[in-house]
């Protein structure tokens, strides 16, 4: 929202939800009208129809009985009546299940059943996602399991295999659910725990992403008549295996060449169907991390103090250090690289908003230079670092689906001495280089740092003694017997940063800001760096993964010759530090998104234009929709703008 815009007077009431279809009627907020909304928002965003051609809540006769079906999509042109609806929509609640007597899928084909003319329909409860198309086989009613409803204007060939034209960018939690079922369905139907069935996911979505990327016609699909029998998840099989040798060639250090997609052809062809109508490369990024870090936290998150940073966080410290198109970014534990493609499409959207002005929004002229300065840039620009080796193959594939830099990604003990790292990242000589960083270390005294080989390489790793006299901190020789890693990272990162104008910004826990045995670890930053800015953190910012208490710390890399003239003068020098409270972060302890309100408890509406990306005579267009949302209750943002302007006015 710009700063001219305002809210529009629409105010959702307490435990009620406005209808996407028709922007005006507030439904009861259950878990149904949840997934209801949900799939309203992809048949629009994502297939196409036209809201005018969609009903909710359509009264069908059946029999004596008058049913209402969820969405009826009705035929161009027509009055809406059951004789001219196409596809009906039936959603339900994650706890119903499609095989429910009542509310399952029966329910489905009945109202199909009744309706003559409709040719397709979808049974969807936000895990499990049926579609069908109605045929008639020996004068009897068949449904046919299909992998997908058609768009608006698909023909039914169309539909079974998709061209790239065709592919949708998913909105919303479309992703998210189709992430779901696919993982869900694994560990289900193949028989795998959890955490294998998300790295059998993980190769598929490789599959995906190359066959978007590198194929002249999409590979990535399974037709309706290829979902059963012996032959047809065969082909599937054979298609994705053969995409999966050319990545394996791409990506050895993620998969080594005797890694095979070990799920059997049936359970294959389900999870291509479920995901090949979608464009990856083109969805939105926030849509695509929501669904990622939802899958990766759920099997991925150890116990070394590892937590994800919320992507407003991480985008509110984006959005303060602005970075640019040659600046290195490094993140020294970079977890899923939430960090860093935060970073990185901050800068890419930068290049693309550059080359369309410099090309007078000529897109076909523009694209192919804005796509050689994003490859440049994120192959040179962009390293991250981690310790866990999983957690660095989930953060290669997070940066392949966005715009790719995984080459910059290393498994590492950023703390250890840079002599054990590999060569590659050895060659990047990043100590005393690095523009900015932004990171989110592990913390914790359950996993301490208590190697006297690395302890000793560390001032913050030494003993300190306190004069309460003179009000000083003096490092002694001996060590510590042990130190929690984000002390320590807190002098790693300021060694890896250009002396004199590298920047940090660092998620640490406010023990250190105020604990007084840490009054030696304050010492030392303000000795070494400026502090820009502070931010304190909601205390449900990581919920509803731990409850910690946090802030944002800014610093920026003194010189050896600042350091030098303030010890000389007995002083550091007085400046003007940033402080902010974070006290709106969008979500509850349960991790439930939060909402504006008025002052009756009413939840606030906005209006809000979004680009969206069709194809005409089969060359990309930008068009222009605008849509309703709510007002999310987070300031970070605003935080974020805010220090920017208070930086312009300093000095």
């Amino acid at each position: 929202m710009t700063a001219k815009q305002q809210p529009i007077a629409v105010i959702v009431q307490q435990g009620k939800v406005l209808d996407f279809i028709d922007g005006q009627t507030q439904r009861e907020e259950t878990p149904e009208e949840y997934v209801r909304q949900e799939i309203a928002k992809s048949l629009v965003r994502e297939y196409g129809y036209p809201k005018k051609h969609i009903a909710v809540e359509f009264t069908l006769r059946l029999g004596s009985r008058k049913p209402r079906a969820d969405l009826v999509i009705f035929t161009p042109d027509t009055e809406h009546a059951q004789e001219t609806s196409y596809i009906m929509v039936e959603c339900k609640a994650q706890s119903v299940k499609s095989s429910d007597r009542k509310e399952g899928v029966g329910q489905l084909h009945s109202y199909l059943s009744a309706s003559p003319n409709t040719q397709y329909g979808m049974w969807a409860n936000g895990l499990e996602r049926f579609c069908y198309r109605k045929v008639i086989k020996d004068a009897q009613i068949v449904y046919e399991e299909i992998p997908d409803l058609p768009s608006f204007g698909q023909t039914e060939d169309e539909a079974e295999r998709p061209r790239f034209d065709q592919l949708k960018p998913a909105s919303s939690d479309a992703l998210l659910f189709a992430f779901r079922r696919c993982h869900n369905y694994i560990a289900g139907n193949q028989g795998l725990q959890k955490p294998e069935a998300f790295w059998e996911l993980l190769k598929l979505i490789f599959c995906k992403i190359h066959d978007e990327r590198d194929s002249p016609d999409v590979e990535f699909y399974a037709a309706g008549n290829e979902r059963n029998g012996i032959n047809g998840p065969l082909k599937v099989k054979a298609r994705l295996d053969k995409l999966f040798a050319e990545v394996k060639k791409d990506y050895p250090a993620i998969f080594p060449a005797n890694e095979a997609i070990t799920l059997k052809p049936p359970v294959l062809a389900y999870l291509v169907s479920q995901l090949q109508m979608y464009s990856l490369l083109e969805s939105d990024v926030d849509v695509k991390g929501h669904a990622y870090e939802e899958i990766v936290g759920a099997n991925l998150r150890g116990d070394r103090g590892e937590f994800f940073t919320p992507r407003n966080v991480c985008n509110m410290a984006v959005a303060m250090l602005t970075p640019g198109e040659n600046q290195l970014i490094l993140d020294p534990a970079c977890g899923t690289g939430g960090f860093l493609i935060a970073a990185m499409n901050h800068v890419i959207e930068k290049i693309r908003a550059a080359e369309i002005e410099r090309w007078k929004g000529d897109l076909d002229r523009a694209e192919p230079r804005v796509q050689d300065r994003i490859k440049k840039y994120a192959g040179n620009y962009i390293v991250g670092i981690d310790f866990n080796p999983n957690l660095v193959k989930a953060s290669k594939m997070n940066m392949v689906m966005n715009n790719d830099g995984a080459g910059g990604l290393f498994q590492a003990n950023s703390l250890a001495s840079p002599a054990t790292w590999e060569d590659a990242l050895r060659e990047r000589e990043l100590l005393g280089k690095v523009d900015l960083i932004f990171t989110n270390p592990p913390f914790g005294s359950k996993i301490p740092i208590d190697d006297p080989a690395i302890l000793e390489k560390f001032d913050l790793g030494h003993s300190w003694s306190y004069d309460k006299e003179a009000d000083t901190w003096t490092m002694a020789e001996g060590i510590q017997k042990s130190q929690p890693p984000e002390i320590l990272f807190i002098e790693r990162c300021v060694q890896f940063l250009k002396p004199g104008s590298g920047r940090v910004a660092m998620v640490l826990p406010d023990g250190i800001l105020g604990a007084p045995g840490l009054g030696y670890v304050r010492d030392w930053i303000l000795t070494h760096t400026r502090v820009l800015a502070s931010i304190d953190l909601h205390p449900d910012t990581f919920q509803p993964s731990v409850s910690v208490q946090t802030s944002v710390l800014v610093l920026q890399r003194k010189t050896e010759r600042e350091i030098a003239l303030e010890q000389a003068a007995g002083r550091k020098n007085d400046y003007n530090v940033f402080m902010a409270v974070a006290n709106h972060i969008g979500h509850d302890k349960r991790g439930n998104r939060t909402y504006v309100r008025d002052k009756k408890g009413n939840e606030i509406v906005e209006e809000i234009e979004e680009s969206a990306k069709e194809y005409e005579d089969g060359k990309p267009i930008y068009t222009k929709q605008k849509t309703l949302r709510k007002v999310a209750d987070d300031n970070t943002l605003q935080i974020a703008q805010a220090f920017r302007k208070w930086l312009s006015e300093q000095d």
